[in-house]
């Protein structure tokens, strides 16, 4: 997509997503055969509802064709959020990750894998695990400067903290019935 028709995409539809409470990510169009593909990634603190995609899919369809913006040739519309795999780019990437495990490249070389404890505009603070599950857990503050590349690290057997705190006060009360 040249750089005009995505200034021109992106001045039609950020006032959409701004006005649907969302922040407009990324517009990509691709070609394949004679479809085009016009693919619209938004986000928001707390996340994305479906509802609120569908509608600002009627919308966003509807602003497009009402301004010709995709030109004659049919193409095909998808509005969703980002996934899991999106890098983190951007101060509100992170703010939205916390909480959660990232890997980072060092632009200095070297990777940091930790859980995402506090964000403002300047960095990061994430909580490295010990070498090998000995010792504890470091804090380490990474400045967006210093990171190349970072991802949020899918996790499929973590236990909530609230969990956590839960089976801890199960114990409690099973202490004091014995």
């Amino acid at each position: 997509m040249s750089t005009n028709q995505n200034d021109r995409l992106r001045a039609l539809l950020e006032p959409l997503t701004a006005g649907a409470g969302l922040d407009l990510e990324e517009i990509r169009v691709t070609q394949a055969g004679r479809r085009r593909q016009l693919q619209v990634v938004v986000d928001a603190d707390g996340g994305v509802e479906l509802d609120v995609v569908a509608e600002l899919s009627r919308e966003i369809g509807q602003a497009l064709d009402d301004a010709d913006a995709m030109g004659g040739a049919p193409y095909v519309l998808e509005v969703g959020s980002p996934g899991v795999d999106r890098p983190l780019t951007e101060p509100r990437h992170w703010r939205r990750a916390e909480g959660r495990l990232v890997k980072a490249q060092l632009v200095a070389g070297g990777e940091v894998v930790g859980r995402i404890l506090a964000v403002d505009d300047e960095g990061a603070t994430v909580e490295v695990p010990p070498v090998k599950g000995r010792g504890k857990a470091t804090e380490r503050r990474l400045a967006y400067l210093e990171i190349a590349r970072a991802q949020v690290q899918v996790e499929f057997s973590r236990k909530d903290k609230d969990d956590e705190d839960a089976s801890d006060e199960g114990d409690d009360e099973d202490k004091e019935e014995a």
